[in-house]
């Protein structure tokens, strides 16, 4: 019976499931944003948010349990290097997931999952100058000048 088993297996056994994700953590560290299906997303959400909350405390401890997740050392120096000083004073919510779409061969519904606080589109601080419309004062019309026709130019050279 599968009562109060709630994450989604995404078709694999354990070990095959726990070393994807481990893999696609490691990829959304390096390059800050990944492509994959919508479930694979989620599960990578659920997956690296608690582990970028371990980041915040610099310590052996959780750098080795973190390390024990990811299995790579890259991942796990830059994880408590750049991404640590990005995300220190968030409390929670470190990644977000974008609809792209569906996948052209099988129809799966594609997403990019990207760490907030490394996009460079969103984040930047606009400085809007504030700029002042001014209203047009109602004046009298001017008075409309003759055209310039042949006649007007012929007698203009008679004179």
């Amino acid at each position: 019976m599968r009562h109060g088993k709630k994450f989604n297996h995404l078709g694999r056994q354990k070990k095959h499931r726990e070393l994807m994700l481990a893999n696609m953590a490691c990829s959304l560290i390096e390059h800050k944003r990944v492509f994959t299906t919508v479930a694979k997303a989620k599960a990578l959400r659920k997956y690296v948010e608690p582990l970028v909350t371990k980041s915040k405390s610099d310590t052996m401890h959780s750098r080795r349990v973190v390390f024990s997740y990811l299995r790579d050392k890259f991942a796990t120096s830059e994880l408590f290097s750049s991404i640590r000083d990005a995300v220190i004073n968030r409390p929670g919510g470190y990644t977000r997931i974008i609809k792209t779409g569906r996948r052209l061969g099988d129809g799966a519904e594609m997403a990019m999952i990207e760490f907030v606080d490394f996009n460079e589109v969103y984040n930047v601080k606009e400085t809007k100058t504030k700029t002042r419309r001014r209203k047009k004062k109602a004046s009298a019309p001017a008075a409309p000048e003759a055209p310039a026709t042949e006649e007007n130019n012929n007698e203009q050279s008679a004179e």
